[in-house]
């Protein structure tokens, strides 16, 4: 994703627009950083109408949170806890201010190495996982970010949890399936690929939402 900028290239300060639930239309204050990536509204719009609209009840991870999009949105439709992993130090201070300007009480800002936190979570009990590592961590054949990051995720999840991640290209059948996952959904938006997963369980069957 190409950072958010200001004329001359100077970086200045973002800001994301939350899309759906109590907080629509609330914006999130972002600062810049290089690489930082915000899921783009089209996306955000057709995960949660693939997870559905009302998610009261929810536990969400929002691992490599950067601006906070996915988790916010999540708890701005009903999410009763969401956990945002940032590691840098600066996105971590914004998320836990806008967090306070919300009231979200739900929202608790992880500081820390993404793996390390997923690692470290509560498993069986999440309802869904959110991915979105910086892309260019990503190394197609080899152990990239993106694959420690699944396989730390997916022992996180409830029997019929999702995991959502977001990736610079297509995941596929075969390598999902050898980290014990199956895509239940695709979605291509410009350099986006956004897949949301499910655990591949013995007779093949998805969830639905």
């Amino acid at each position: 994703m190409k950072p958010l900028r200001g004329a001359h290239g100077a970086q200045s300060p973002g800001e994301v627009r939350i899309i759906g639930g109590q907080w629509k239309r609330s914006k999130l204050q972002v600062p810049v950083r290089p690489g930082l990536r915000p899921t783009p509204d089209r996306v955000r719009e057709t995960l949660f109408n693939w997870l559905g609209q009302d998610l009261h009840g929810w536990r969400c991870l929002d691992a490599f949170a950067g601006s906070g999009a996915l988790g916010f949105e999540a708890a701005s439709r009903g999410a009763a806890e969401v956990w945002l992993v940032e590691a840098d130090a600066g996105l971590a201070a914004g998320l836990k201010a806008n967090a306070q300007r919300l009231q979200a009480g739900q929202v608790q800002v992880r500081a820390g190495d993404a793996l390390a936190v997923l690692r470290g979570a509560p498993p069986g009990v999440w309802d869904v996982v959110f991915l979105d590592p910086p892309f260019e961590r990503d190394a197609a054949g080899g152990a990239s970010l993106f694959e420690q990051a699944l396989k730390a995720a997916v022992p996180l999840l409830r029997h019929d949890g999702w995991l959502y991640l977001e990736a610079p290209r297509p995941w596929s059948d075969e390598a999902l399936a050898a980290l014990g996952l199956q895509a239940h959904r695709r979605l291509k938006a410009g350099a986006v690929h956004a897949h949301l997963l499910v655990r591949l369980g013995p007779s093949g069957d998805n969830p639905t939402p």
